[in-house]
């Protein structure tokens, strides 16, 4: 079938070449060009079709639906009108001449500067979008925003080299290309025996190469709204919602009480880990389960899932879906929203000000509490998020190094690797437990960041792509360190949450395995050890549940034996509970559209000045509001 389409299509360039370019009209001429253009507009169409297009068969097209025929059609119409062009210019009857009175007429600069400078916008918006998906996967409007304000120090080198091979590079190329086009001096004139004639005049160029700017740049805005969700920003900043305000829960001033002998936390952000990774059988996506290690492991502890499996995790609503926002939710109870006009994140003492969090609360039952994070905690504002809200002792790179901890010339993926964090964490533990204090130790490992993963060298690599061996590995290495905890004086009384911090950015990675968009991800979770007293909970608490990263906050102060009255910090619910998340009370997708929206509530009392009266809402919940409002 797509051979009769493309020699239909070559039939009709045959007619056209013979009875218009043709220099002689004869048999041997039209068989000539018979041939020509059979061979060509075939061959090429063909090749699109396997090589672009991807279609893997043209002999046998039984699988085939009409819309591959209609695509494959224009294809074949466009080829056809390319190498129509082509044999007219190498034939001489398509020429490039500069106009004989070239030098008298007027430039017309300005517009084709203009022209220039608007392709170039539209380019960088088509190409920037492209390359943004690829390397972050489905970006939403809160985290451009964000990104947009925090800070960047700590990147890891290949992300900003990625971004220099890939959008900026391919728009240099393309605007250069057009540039050269714009400014040149050449018309098209077609000649015809002895008879020529202008058919693209600088008139026409000019016309034509505003028309394509004009049209690039709508056509790259529009990719890049519907691709980030940029409605989401017009949500934020226009549209205004109380639903913060109406649910919120000041954990502040919440009834929480926790044991004489307090429990030890250990919290590990598993980064970009999702239950996709799985093998089928055991509700993921993968032929080969990447991660058999953590399957086994979560089958020692609760699992909160989404689905009637065992396996499931949080849905991913809005502002919770790339780390540090992952961190704030569940350390808040609240989203991750694009900030109000007057308020930026990444500021020393200014990161979410009105928030009470995690490590406020256990620094108030007397935790010792440190974070671990192989690279710069600079990078999104992780610095800010901890140095403001309680007594956090800090080791990322930089301070692993001004401490002595690795040589200061050391660099690996994003500062240090994961063996190095392990072992570093291994020391931390032992300092912690030997302090004779409660401790609180968060880690956020990094081998399975994007782009593709890191690998130590002398590892082994069994798996196809180089981003599956990071997750085999990083599988392998975080069971080799809940094996140590274990085995330590210590684990009796420690409670250790694993959970993905979000789904994986790699969606190179995501495409290769073709994971449809049907298939729901979510992150993987578990919590071992919990305090004794919420027993084995019942199938009804831990499947089938609707939830997102902020219900972590009551859930994991729940988990180390706090008893928290009314269940609910911030929005965020304790799901050992048993009582509904505000995703299973008012719906996933009315709670995802209200937090899109701006709030008056969010933006000046957590966002805004910590200083603020305390009222009593309509709820009887002791929480915030802006002093204006409470008067």
């Amino acid at each position: 079938m797509f051979i009769i389409i493309s020699s239909i299509v070559a039939a009709v360039a045959i007619l056209f070449e013979y009875n218009f370019t043709a220099d002689k009209k004869s048999y041997k001429s039209f068989m000539c060009i018979a041939v020509k253009n059979l061979f060509s507009v075939n061959l090429l169409s063909l090749a699109i079709q396997r090589y672009v297009l991807k279609f893997k068969h043209f002999l046998v097209t039984g699988k085939y639906h009409t819309a591959h025929f209609i695509k494959y059609l224009i294809v074949s119409l466009v080829v056809a009108a390319f190498l129509q062009l082509v044999f007219a210019v190498f034939n001489g009857k398509l020429i490039f001449k500069i106009p004989e009175d070239y030098e008298k007429r007027k430039k017309h600069t300005a517009i084709k500067v203009i022209s220039v400078i608007l392709f170039a916008l539209g380019a960088a918006a088509f190409f920037g979008t492209i390359w943004g998906g690829t390397a972050f996967g489905k970006v939403t409007g809160d985290q451009l925003i964000i990104n947009l304000f925090s800070p960047t120090e700590g990147t890891e080198a290949s992300v900003y080299l990625d971004g220099c091979e890939g959008p900026v590079f391919q728009t240099l190329l393309t605007t250069t290309f057009f540039a050269l086009f714009t400014f040149s001096k050449f018309e098209f004139v077609f000649k015809k025996l002895k008879r020529s004639k202008v058919v693209f005049s600088l008139l026409a160029k000019r016309i034509l190469c505003f028309l394509l700017a004009l049209a690039t740049l709508a056509g790259g805005v529009w990719y890049g709204v519907e691709k980030f969700a940029l409605v989401q920003v017009f949500n934020a900043y226009v549209l205004k919602s109380d639903f913060i305000d109406e649910q919120y829960v000041d954990p502040e001033q919440a009834s929480i009480t926790f044991p004489e002998k307090k429990r030890n936390l250990i919290y590990i952000y598993l980064e970009s880990m999702e239950n996709t990774f799985m093998s089928k059988k055991q509700g993921g996506y993968m032929q080969e389960n990447l991660i058999p290690n953590l399957t086994e492991i979560a089958k020692e502890g609760t699992v909160f899932s989404n689905t009637d499996n065992y396996y499931g995790g949080p849905l991913q609503g809005t502002g919770t879906q790339w780390s540090i926002a992952s961190m704030v939710n569940q350390f808040t109870g609240l989203p991750m929203k694009a900030p109000g006009w007057k308020n930026t994140y990444g500021t020393d003492g200014k990161f979410l000000p009105g928030a009470y969090t995690l490590g406020e609360i256990l620094e108030k039952q007397g935790y010792e509490q440190t974070f671990m994070v192989g690279s710069n905690a600079n990078f999104g504002g992780l610095r800010y998020l901890y140095s403001t809200h309680g007594n956090w002792k800090i080791v990322d790179y930089n301070n692993a190094k001004k401490l002595g901890l690795i040589p200061r010339d050391y660099k690996q993926w994003w500062g240090y690797e994961d063996d190095t964090l392990y072992r570093l964490a291994k020391d931390e533990l032992t300092r912690l437990y030997q302090s004779g204090k409660p401790f609180n130790l968060v880690i956020e490992n990094a081998d399975t960041h994007r782009p593709g993963g890191f690998v130590s060298p002398g590892k082994e690599m069994p798996q196809k792509s180089h981003y599956a061996n990071a997750l085999w590995n990083s599988d392998r290495d975080v069971k080799a360190l809940i094996d140590w905890i274990k085995q330590q004086p210590f684990y009796d009384n420690t409670t250790i949450v694993l959970i993905g911090d979000h789904l994986t950015m790699d969606s190179k990675f995501i495409d290769d395995c073709r994971i449809p968009k049907s298939y729901l991800r979510t992150q993987y979770n578990v919590i071992l050890n919990a305090d004794p007293s919420l027993g084995v909970p019942d199938k009804k608490v831990t499947q089938n549940r609707k939830w997102s990263n902020w219900d972590m906050y009551p859930t994991v102060i729940a988990s180390v034996g706090g008893k928290i009255d009314g269940e609910r910090l911030g929005i965020g619910t304790n799901l050992y509970s048993g009582k509904q998340t505000v995703y299973e009370e008012f719906g996933a997708k009315k709670v995802d559209k209200e937090l899109e929206k701006g709030s008056e509530f969010y933006n000046e009392n957590i966002l805004g000045n910590k200083d603020l009266m305390k009222v009593v809402n309509k709820k009887g919940v002791k929480h915030k509001k802006s002093y204006r409002q409470a008067n």
